[in-house]
């Protein structure tokens, strides 16, 4: 698992956040000089045993799905202002 995620707090909340079928597209805004950039985490939720677990690693099941989300997080983060 990646331990370079974005923490959420009350100061750095998500722009946006896109779920299908227990993966998780999660949009960061981040102010620059040159005005707003965007990053995107992308994690998968799965239940171990009564326990509900995360990963950020795919199965072949999960990739077009991955794809796809990528794809609607991009066409949110483009239809957003510039500087």
């Amino acid at each position: 698992m990646s331990k370079n995620k974005p923490a959420e707090t009350a100061t750095n909340k998500p722009a946006h956040e896109i779920r299908i079928n227990g993966i998780r597209a999660t949009i960061w805004k981040n102010e620059t000089e040159k005005g707003p950039r965007f990053n995107t985490t992308f994690e998968r939720s799965y239940k171990d045993g009564e326990a509900w677990k995360t990963s950020d690693s795919y199965g072949r099941e999960d990739l077009l799905l991955l794809a796809y989300m990528a794809r609607e997080a991009f066409a949110w983060i483009a239809k957003q202002p510039t500087k």
